[in-house]
């Protein structure tokens, strides 16, 4: 079952705004920032050089084959002195030029490259060659400065063009695609290459190639670098999800199909993003910033629910693919200042920020109630760079002190006597026996550039962009001639069209003319991840104040409830999917006992949404019977937890629909003349789905359908709904209520506008033509006596089904609730406009499940409700559909065309 988003997002103390810090400040904490490097690296020299790293617990350093295994971790190590390599243009930045000038020479004496070893094809290129190439760009610039580096000859670039062909024998291919390992000396193929045998890889390590080998082209003039680099990016574009734009996170390299298909933009993806951004800034090829912006847009779509970053299956973007976000996903606001995204990058900062506050460090994994899921932390630098770009963008002090906090809890936990020791769990505060190369190469980049002026830096930082390792690659590279000569295969224009995105970065000084403006944005935020737990309730003498409102008895559409909520400190954030999320802030609270209140009745309504999961019902058909379709359209639609069960009657209930008005149906019906005696259609919003049942009940209405208002939503692509009551008894419905969305609902409403009379049949499960028109004509019927659509039709019966089944996702503690009622259900705790529930899929013509009530009006016409319409309703129904210009050919067609990429899905599962 798709997992709860319910953001129980639990008060605490607001700090204190962050004031301007004073250069003196600034000052004394960027020579922290240089003293810490100087513990790191010294250790490092002292201890470990020319291992590949230090072992900071045991002071010594980390060779492979003599410490061990692993696992993958290890494929880092290539007996290349990874480390020294790692950092040297780190040495430059920091003002060391003596000891970038020791490092090269050491570098250039010792460091071998042919070794018998197997490494990762991508830890070698963002480490060893972004880190030979980084500091070839160093050397260069410190040569023309005509003070240091007179000696250099290239020599660092020609090592980089020699490990680039020890890596080339990766990408032998059919796709393009490199091999996730390769051997330095022997290749890939060949019985001593020890690898050559992986079927598999990720996303980022195939897609974060094209900022080192298109650099390592450029600087030598061969153009075989980036071209293979080139090549594999655009495979991976050319194997995105076509209806979602998205990827997944691991790909078969032979076959290119999707091993992986869960996506977001954390571990196994996040780089390769990230340097189809950096390609079009450093090369210049309008391309990559196209190919960025499609992505970008599914990810602000699917993935996006600020302040989180949520996995997605590619072929269904709006089912969750899990409830917990890894720690590399913390790079993406810094991604976002680059793209000039600011403010959903605020909001995410600020979420991590939290998260590191209450645990120190960011936890590898952390749930959507911020609470470990996986507990390590190797000194990670993501949080470090996305801080020090978003100080870059608004100049907001409070980064300056989100910095200040990173550098102390280095030092406070982190540091030991021979370096700094990555953290085993971070709610122990226990230490690994690790110091890996990025967190010379990256964390103290970041942290120096954050508290620096442009003083103190020894060249212009502007002329340079950051690899995915933070190695320095310099922007004058776009203008080298060879830029022009590389192959690609381009797409056709019609699929890049992005004319609708952005082509220029915004002026951040325009964009925040109010300081306060960052602030604004995190202020919901702030108190997200408390460190109290919550206390039991406190005593309330009797008669005093009002009891508290319980979850159970919650109404979205009671005036009297809401306030309550504002007084308790909840409010409701809208969701773009049309939940909302429930936040409390005690601060906001009239009172500590109104605090408590609320504490309580965010708990209730986790605990009544996780019941509510283990009462998930099938889906229902809505079978489109008349002429010209006769059975053979079925649209897949969600069930109510109230009125008539579908399931126990044989022939379903059968009528012609009319549109009410009211649309929203939440106030009594205008038009009950043309609703009496038909299955009437109701707009998702506004009030209660049981409020809409008695409504249209009243007007006399056999049964109703409630099409979903969120634009372009789909069975195809979200979880299906339940819809649960109102908190009170619903005993008094007596009709079938079926909800349908956005797509599905279209192809109805359309149906009406070009034909007169639309009859519909409710059901279970899609029936075949005999059951159907049992004892009557059936017309347009071709094939008499057949009893199977399918069979009768040549496969004809168009189904909008969902898959048997899917990895369930464990409940997660966020309050997320969705658009209509306020009963928990699993995606939606409480719904201000519809609770529904998504209930585990299942295909349309197996779907049999319980429901809760039986009554007689609409089960009479279950029987035969069969009446020819009056032409004025047809006319009616016209009035009400949406403006679409498509017809229902059109539709159908493009449906069957999303029904292909989900079928497909039904045999990808994981």
């Amino acid at each position: 079952m798709p997992a709860v988003l319910f953001s129980l997002m639990l008060l605490g103390a607001l700090c204190s705004l962050g004031e301007s810090m004073s250069r003196e400040e600034k000052s004394r904490l960027r020579n922290q920032v240089v003293e810490m490097f100087d513990h790191a690296y010294q250790n490092y020299m002292d201890h470990a050089y020319p291992a590949d790293e230090l072992m900071p617990l045991t002071c010594r350093g980390r060779v492979r084959g003599l410490e061990p295994s692993r696992g993958d971790v290890d494929d880092a190590l290539g007996k290349f002195s990874l480390t020294l390599i790692d950092t040297l243009d780190t040495l430059v930045l920091l003002n060391k030029t003596t000891e970038f000038e020791a490092a090269v020479r050491r570098v250039l004496k010792d460091v071998r490259l042919d070794n018998d070893i197997v490494v990762s094809v991508f830890e070698t290129n963002i480490r060893v060659l972004g880190g030979l190439l980084g500091g070839h760009s160093m050397a260069v610039m410190l040569k023309e400065g005509g003070q240091n580096m007179q000696w250099y000859q290239d020599e660092l670039l020609h090592m980089a063009k020699d490990l680039g062909l020890r890596l080339l024998p990766a990408f032998n291919t059919s796709s393009g695609l490199p091999y996730p390992r390769v051997n330095l000396r022997h290749g890939v193929r060949g019985p001593g290459t020890r690898t050559g045998t992986e079927t598999d890889t990720c996303t980022a390590c195939a897609g974060t190639l094209i900022l080192e080998f298109a650099a390592l082209s450029r600087f030598t003039g061969d153009p075989v670098f980036e071209a293979h680099a080139r090549r594999a990016m655009d495979f991976l574009w050319e194997k995105r999800q076509r209806n979602s734009n998205l990827v997944g996170t691991t790909i078969n390299i032979h076959s290119g199909e999707w091993v992986r298909r869960d996506s977001g933009v954390g571990a196994g993806i996040d780089s390769y993003y990230e340097y189809l951004l950096k390609a079009y800034v450093l090369l210049g090829d309008d391309q990559f910033l196209q190919r960025f912006n499609i992505h970008y847009a599914s990810i602000m779509k699917y993935i996006s629910q600020p302040p989180l970053l949520l996995d997605v299956h590619i072929h269904k973007p709006l089912l969750p693919a899990r409830t917990w976000m890894d720690s590399l996903l913390a790079f993406f606001p810094g991604l976002q200042v680059l793209k000039g995204d600011i403010r959903p990058a605020i909001e995410t900062h600020e979420m991590l920020y939290q998260v590191t506050k209450k645990h120190n460090f960011l936890p590898e994994a952390f749930t959507t109630d911020f609470r470990v899921h996986w507990a390590q932390h190797p000194l990670r630098p993501e949080f470090a760079e996305s801080t020090y770009f978003l100080y870059k963008a608004t100049g907001d002090p409070y980064y300056l002190e989100a910095g200040r906090t990173i550098l102390d809890n280095l030092n406070r936990f982190a540091r030991v006597p021979c370096g700094f020791a990555a953290m085993k769990d971070v709610r122990t505060g226990s230490h690994e026996d690790r110091m890996d190369s990025f967190f010379l190469a990256e964390m103290f980049k970041y942290l120096f550039l954050l508290f620096a002026d442009d003083e103190d830096l020894p060249f212009d930082i502007e002329d340079y962009i950051f690899t995915t390792e933070a190695h320095l690659l310099p922007l004058s590279l776009s203008t080298t001639p060879h830029s022009q000569s590389i192959p690609s295969n381009r797409t056709s224009e019609e699929e890049m069209d992005d004319s609708n995105f952005e082509w220029t970065c915004p002026n951040t000084r325009l964009l925040f003319p109010d300081p306060a403006y960052p602030r604004h944005l995190r202020e919901p935020i702030r108190t997200a991840v408390d460190k109290s737990c919550p206390r039991a309730a406190p005593y309330r003498e009797p008669g005093m104040g009002r009891p508290p409102l319980r979850a159970q008895d919650f109404m979205a559409n009671n005036p009297e409830h809401l306030e309550l909520l504002r007084r308790m400190g909840v409010t409701l954030i809208h969701l773009k999917d049309g939940r909302v999320q429930l936040v409390q802030h005690a601060t906001q609270a009239v009172s500590a006992v109104a605090a408590e209140d609320g504490v309580r009745f965010m708990q209730e309504m986790m605990e009544l949404s996780s019941q509510q999961q283990k009462e998930q019902l099938p889906p229902r058909a809505i079978q489109i019977v008349s002429d010209p379709f006769f059975g053979r359209v079925v649209l897949t639609a969600g069930p109510a937890q109230f009125g008539i069960d579908l399931s126990k009657s044989a022939t379903g209930l059968r009528g012609f629909v009319t549109v009410a008005e009211p649309y929203s149906g939440c106030s009594e019906i205008t038009n009950p003349e043309y609703v009496r005696g038909h299955i009437a259609l109701l707009q998702r919003g506004q009030c209660m789905f049981a409020e809409k049942a008695r409504h249209i009940q009243k007007a006399g209405a056999i049964g109703g359908i409630v099409i979903d208002d969120n634009e372009g939503s789909s069975s195809d692509t979200a979880p299906l709904f339940q819809m649960a009551g109102d908190g009170r008894s619903t005993d008094d419905v007596t009709l079938p209520l079926l909800f349908l969305f956005h797509k599905e609902g279209n192809i109805l409403l359309e149906t009406l506008k070009e034909y007169r009379e639309v009859e519909v049949l409710l059901s279970d499960k899609a029936r075949d033509r005999a059951t159907i028109f049992k004892g009557k004509p059936r017309p347009g019927s071709q094939i008499e006596g057949s009893a199977d659509v399918e069979a009768a039709e040549g496969g004809c019966l168009t189904e909008a089904t969902t898959p048997t089944n899917f990895e369930p996702i464990s409940q997660s503690l966020i309050s997320t609730l969705a658009l209509d009622e306020i009963k928990p259900s699993q995606e939606a705790v409480s719904d201000v406009d519809q609770d529904t529930s998504p209930m585990e899929e299942a295909s349309t013509e197996e779907g049999v499940g319980p429901a809760e009530k039986e009554a007689s009006p609409a089960e009479e016409a279950m029987a035969d409700s069969t009446q020819p319409k009056e032409e004025t309703d047809s006319e009616k129904s016209k009035e009400g559909k949406t403006d679409s210009n498509q017809s229902v050919d059109e539709l159908l067609a493009d449906w069957r065309e999303d029904l292909e990429a989900f079928q497909q899905m039904e045999k990808d599962e994981l």
